[in-house]
């Protein structure tokens, strides 16, 4: 069965970017949001760092600027990085009058901290759970109004239409609900659907982040760019329960060490930044070190923080560790890295408008430039609720020229729900890809191992299109052929980027080459090519 839905704007996602956006453009028509699995069960509720910006008289757009572009390895946009800490104060200021709780120090002002790559205490946080207080207010903010939610709504696919000079444009979305195919037609589409981390073993990412709304943007014919760069985080908890349970590198910030299975800091012989270098470095010297010692993960000693400050600055990672049998006061416990961030996504402008017309892309999913080779920590709470405002802006100002999709218009009939006799096959082939892209595809690459990564996902998507050819169709198989096209495009792009340059690592070509690498990496449906995208 199949229903037809009118509204005026359609949001997927529901996490910072998405929710910032909906609360801007409310009023401005029928605003629907999509979501996953429910409005707290994505990344955005996760995030425990904080929100980079500059807070402190002592602090400067100019420092924040300079530490994310050096972060960023010479491949950031500036006007897109100048855009977002410029605004930071002001989009700080009004989460704080919606109710954010952010910790305060002993005058009442914000407790600033500080984490790798920052040169100045400029991250605002609420304790070490950020995310969740962030995501609170929003949610908060939306009750009683206009604003329809849908749960458990997965979307798989943009609906395409002609537009005035006859190329496609965004009418809307198709979505599964309930076992039900529904198809929403709007004005205006915008992708706020977040991360891809579960294409990979070991990921901080929630279930959720199967790449929903790159791979949608690039089956309808947009450019993506940069998926090369996978930012691995430094410091997950390393313990058999708990696969996703991140460390935010704030602790790090106040003074906790990295060390190896013998029990000796190595962090100063890789960088002089030591446990505070950018998150590329830090994960690669953890890889190293594993590798070295054919240890299965390193050591993290927060006991000079002592009892007070652990618990009065990191209560959830205290609790949870102690849960877990840890005790953090008194000895190291043990960490390893995992798939966490992407700095490639969808191509977007500074409005964060994709190359599909009335299509935009917000948060994770989008490529706006910011991060460069390598994402500057707590820079992503901060880019997805200034686009969101950029965004909202400009539909605020085309919303009213923009035509529904006609009343007569009837995109094609999409398939009905229906799963495979044996649903096994789906399960090993979703585990296969995800330890295939951790092996081959993970935080240090080769040509060869690319090359046969290349080939068995080919093999896996063949699996996947016979299934569907065969009529079968349901939440499994769309997830699943979203991380395979994930991780095809990511394999591609590393194939095309011949040196190593922030978060990409080849060993092939290890050494970062500015005179013709200092370029994006951009993948369109009918082929690629390595060029600057446009803004």
């Amino acid at each position: 069965m199949t229903t037809l839905r009118r509204c005026d704007i359609l949001i997927i996602g529901s996490g910072i970017a998405g929710l910032s956006f909906a609360r801007k453009v409310e009023g401005q028509g029928r605003v629907v949001v999509l979501t996953k699995k429910g409005p707290s069960r994505g990344s955005t509720s996760l995030a425990q760092g904080g929100i980079a910006a500059v807070m402190d008289p002592a602090d400067s757009f100019e420092r924040h600027i300079a530490d994310t572009l050096d972060a960023g390895a010479g491949l950031c946009d500036r006007d897109a990085v100048e855009m977002i800490v410029r605004q930071g104060p002001q989009r700080v200021e009004e989460l704080i009058e919606l109710g954010a709780e952010f910790s305060r120090d002993d005058d009442g002002g914000l407790d600033l901290g500080r984490e790798g790559g920052h040169s100045a205490r400029r991250i605002i946080h609420a304790g070490d759970a950020t995310g969740r207080e962030i995501q609170r207010v929003l949610i908060e903010s939306l009750s009683g109004s206009r604003i329809e939610l849908h749960d458990d709504s997965l979307a798989y696919e943009l609906i395409l239409g002609p537009g005035p000079d006859g190329r496609n444009q965004c009418y809307g979305a198709w979505s599964v609900e309930e076992g039900e195919v529904v198809g929403y037609l709007a004005k205006v589409t915008v992708l706020a659907t977040g991360g891809a981390g579960k294409v990979y073993l070991y990921t901080s990412n929630p279930e959720v982040a199967t790449g929903d709304g790159i791979a949608m943007a690039f089956r309808a014919g947009c450019r993506v760019v940069n998926l090369e760069f996978v930012q691995f985080h430094p410091t997950c908890l390393y313990h058999p329960l708990e696969r996703s349970f991140l460390i935010t590198e704030a602790l790090r910030g106040e003074g906790a060490r990295l060390l190896n299975i013998a029990g000796e800091r190595f962090m100063p012989g890789y960088d002089e930044r030591a446990e505070l270098a950018p998150r590329d470095i830090v994960a690669r010297a953890i890889d190293a070190e594993m590798k070295a010692s054919g240890a299965k993960y390193v050591l993290l000693d927060a006991t000079d923080l002592g009892a007070e400050v652990l618990a009065e600055r990191f209560p959830h990672i205290l609790s949870r560790t102690r849960e877990l049998g840890y005790d953090i006061v008194t000895k190291p416990f043990p960490v390893v890295p995992a798939a966490h961030y992407f700095c490639g996504g969808v191509a977007s402008d500074l409005h964060g408008r994709a190359s599909l017309p009335r299509l935009y892309a917000l948060g994770e999913c989008a490529f706006t430039g910011v991060h460069g080779a390598n994402r500057l920590a707590s820079n992503s709470l901060l880019e997805a609720v200034a686009f969101a405002h950029a965004a909202a802006d400009d539909v605020g100002k085309r919303l009213a020229d923009l035509e529904a999709p006609p009343d007569d218009y009837r995109p094609l009939t999409p398939p009905e729900v229906r799963e495979p006799e044996e649903m096994v096959t789906l399960d090993h082939d979703w585990d296969e890809v995800r330890r295939l892209m951790w092996d081959y595809v993970g935080i240090v690459r080769s040509d060869d191992r690319l090359r046969q990564a290349a080939d068995r996902l080919r093999i896996l998507n063949q699996h996947t299109d016979t299934l569907r050819q065969r009529g079968f169709f349901c939440r499994d198989l769309i997830e699943l052929s979203n991380i395979l096209l994930i991780g095809q495009l990511i394999v591609q792009s590393a194939l095309l980027r011949r040196e190593s340059r922030g978060l990409h690592y080849n060993r092939d070509c290890p050494r970062r080459d500015d005179a013709t690498g200092a370029k994006n990496t951009v993948l369109a449906q009918y082929g690629y090519s390595a060029f600057t995208a446009e803004s």
